[in-house]
């Protein structure tokens, strides 16, 4: 089980703010942030989001290494920045697994993950949960949305 500890004020970036987890313990300090969401250059409130909180992160914490896995709404996907290390395509659950599969496997000691109905694909967005089911890592979630429709999901 991990516990995430030292979690204060890290700093600010461009209108917000940032708070961060510096270790998840004395022995394990965090070297390896992962996020999850839309990722610039897609044009939606969330891809500018991840990005931004993704680059504060990086800013603020310059021994670790932060990468971004980015939502696809369209099968060519997009031009993304190099921070994009793998690309997740919204309707295809098998891209939620490998995804997974490479966050485990590249170590990941946390993944941010940003939630907003529609981002993902399945019914309710069920297609994320392929991805938290197989993780090795403790997951922080933004939520930008709760829905009264998904009231048994």
């Amino acid at each position: 089980m991990f516990a995430l500890r030292s979690f204060r004020f890290i700093g600010r970036h461009e209108n917000f703010f940032v708070f961060g987890w510096f270790k998840l313990s004395s022995s394990h300090p965090l070297s390896r942030i992962a996020f999850v969401g839309g990722y610039e250059p897609r044009r939606c409130g969330i891809a500018t989001f991840t990005t931004d909180l993704c680059e504060a992160v990086s800013q603020s914490l310059p021994s670790a290494q932060c990468i971004a896995g980015a939502v696809n709404d369209q099968i060519k996907g997009h031009a993304y920045p190099s921070r994009v290390r793998f690309e997740i395509l919204e309707k295809d659950l098998d891209s939620y697994r490998r995804a997974a599969d490479f966050l485990n496997f590249n170590n990941t000691d946390v993944l941010s993950l940003q939630h907003e109905f529609g981002i993902y694909g399945g019914p309710a967005g069920s297609h994320i949960l392929s991805l938290l089911k197989k993780l090795r890592m403790p997951v922080v979630t933004t939520t930008f949305s709760l829905s009264a429709r998904f009231p048994n999901h």
